[in-house]
């Protein structure tokens, strides 16, 4: 690539003449100077790609235009030349911020070769820098709706913890933003610029999830064609969402301890450790202190996950914001149609307990906005469940005293999975729970072929 504005610094004539006539034959605009505060407004007034300046000059010298430079634009790479070469003013100038350190010796293939690799990291920045604006414009459109008192003390939290490299245990039932949070996390954080990698545990088998999180060696298992990196490697230099750490197996529990202590992996079926650079931020739906009582999760695991908890709020503990949820769901959903809630709409969403948090809530709004013929939602736009306070089947109630725990518990999933028509993956949704735990209740109950039954039924 050629055209890029090279400025050069040097308070001998003929050696800036030199340079100036060797780089323009390569294409480059050449701008010279003969003096280090010319050079440094000239670099005000112009914008440079690349500063070539000698280190031994009147006034102001070399080290001193590097770091006038550094302070005008930190990308823009400077070359530092001189005709009396020492180790320590070497590393003087590269501690200082230096591409290189360059011999007035040097032949010209070498100069040229210099200038055309402080220009190409100068062009890698500068796209990193378009990357991190764009994923910050990405990212910026997937708000954290929430004033309550409850949200503003995660966000506090948040704050406090983004810039550390620390690892994060956000507690919290399904559909309060986990994910959300931590992608905040993530892009406050001096790893924004590296990727954002997640994975649930609770919605892979547990025979691929180890594969899935080290990665894998060829013929490790059958299947494996070919070696594959694990998310864990993919997450290098960034951010890794672990979400329902709970779900993991004893096996793949001690892998993440290691992980964790040693910042290292070993793929399926490898023998050599491969080191990560990853910042873990994991996520629960579940009380993993009493998981460690019943030894159903490692302590010196949930030690090393729990070295920053933070706590998100169910919807109905921060009711609150729900009709700033509303209002953003409906813009969401309507685009420029835009609609509004009826008062005594609202009033049914505010009292409703949401089982399934604020993807419930943007589940119903996107529900209500879809049957509403006119323009405002009213409550006959809301689900029964909501209008009527809680879910009823024939006529027994939810709450029903006669019922033990374990058949209160049973009655209450048979009756969202009636209501969702038996789509497992929603009823979950709706029942704060992952899909796998919602699976093993009903083969527990029986029941995990009722759906298919009543479908044919019907």
């Amino acid at each position: 690539m050629t055209g890029e504005h090279i400025l050069v610094v040097d308070d001998e004539q003929s050696m800036a003449e030199f340079l100036s006539i060797l780089l323009t034959k390569e294409g480059y605009r050449v701008v010279t100077s003969n003096s280090g505060q010319e050079a440094l407004d000239k670099a005000r007034e112009i914008r440079m790609d690349c500063v070539i300046t000698d280190i031994k000059m009147p006034g102001i010298d070399g080290i001193a235009v590097l770091e006038g430079i550094k302070k005008i634009d930190p990308s823009i790479p400077v070359i530092i030349m001189t005709a009396f070469a020492s180790r320590q003013s070497a590393i003087d100038a590269v501690n200082k911020g230096a591409f290189l350190y360059l011999e007035k010796n040097a032949n010209n293939d070498e100069i040229k070769a210099s200038v055309k690799n402080a220009l190409r990291m100068r062009r890698v920045q500068s796209e990193n820098q378009f990357l991190k604006r764009q994923l910050k414009r990405s990212h910026e459109e997937r708000p954290i709706i929430g004033k309550s008192e409850e949200m503003m003390a995660v966000f506090k939290m948040v704050d406090k913890v983004a810039e550390t490299d620390s690892t994060i245990l956000i507690y919290g039932e399904s559909g309060t933003g986990k994910e959300l949070i931590a992608r905040e996390i993530h892009y406050r954080s001096k790893r924004a610029g590296g990727p954002f990698v997640s994975i649930n545990c609770g919605a892979l088998p547990k025979d691929l999830l180890e594969s899935n999180l080290f990665g894998h060696t060829k013929g490790s298992f059958t299947g494996a064609i070919r070696d594959q990196d694990g998310m864990l490697k993919v997450a290098e230099g960034g951010s890794f969402f672990l979400d329902e750490v709970g779900e993991t197996s004893p096996a793949t529990q001690v892998k993440l301890l290691r992980a964790l202590q040693e910042r290292e992996i070993i793929p399926v079926g490898g023998t050599k450790p491969i080191k990560i650079d990853v910042r873990l931020i994991a996520a629960t739906n579940a009380d993993l202190e009493h998981q460690v009582a019943e030894g159903h999760f490692r302590a010196d695991l949930y030690y090393r996950l729990n070295v920053i908890p933070i706590r998100l709020p169910s919807l109905r503990e921060r009711r609150d914001d729900i009709p700033l949820l509303v209002d953003h769901f409906l813009t969401k959903c309507c685009g420029d149609r835009l609609k509004t809630c009826a008062r005594e709409a609202m009033e049914l969403l505010a009292k409703y307990d949401w089982p399934g948090n604020v993807r419930e809530l943007e589940n119903v709004i996107e529900r209500a906005v879809i049957l509403d013929e006119g323009g405002v939602i009213g409550p006959d736009d809301l689900p029964i469940k909501i209008r009527t306070g809680g879910l009823r089947r024939g006529s027994l109630v939810i709450d029903s005293p006669t019922l033990t725990l374990e058949e209160l518990e049973r009655e209450y999933i048979l009756k969202v999975l009636n209501h969702t028509g038996w789509h497992k993956k929603r009823a979950s949704e709706i029942l704060g729970i992952n899909a796998s735990t919602l699976y093993r209740k009903l083969q527990s109950y029986g029941a995990e072929d009722k759906g298919e039954e009543e479908r044919e039924a019907a």
